[in-house]
């Protein structure tokens, strides 16, 4: 039913993961932008750490849309109902 919501969170959390890890290498020597974050360079962290999670989304989505058991209707698997069929009573 519909699109599966790991998708567009894991295309959004990879690209704005993407985005700032690029900005943190591209800014990483520059050691004033970083003097308020205690020489630490937020922007690639926090870009690792979005990557991470977008690229971890978007394999779950991956791995769910997969059917799950392998038995596909029609391969002479039949459902068990609650119910015990009618017993032959011998007279």
């Amino acid at each position: 039913m519909g699109i599966d919501l790991r998708w567009p969170i894991g295309l959004m959390f990879s690209l704005i993961g993407a985005m700032l890890t690029l900005t943190g290498l591209i800014t990483g020597s520059n050691a004033d932008m970083y003097k308020r974050s205690l020489d630490i360079n937020i922007n690639l962290w926090w870009g690792l750490v979005l990557l991470a999670f977008g690229a971890f989304m978007l394999l779950m989505a991956k791995k769910g849309s997969k059917p799950a058991g392998g038995d596909a209707p029609g391969t002479g698997a039949k459902p068990q109902s609650g119910a015990n069929p009618p017993s032959k009573q011998s007279r």
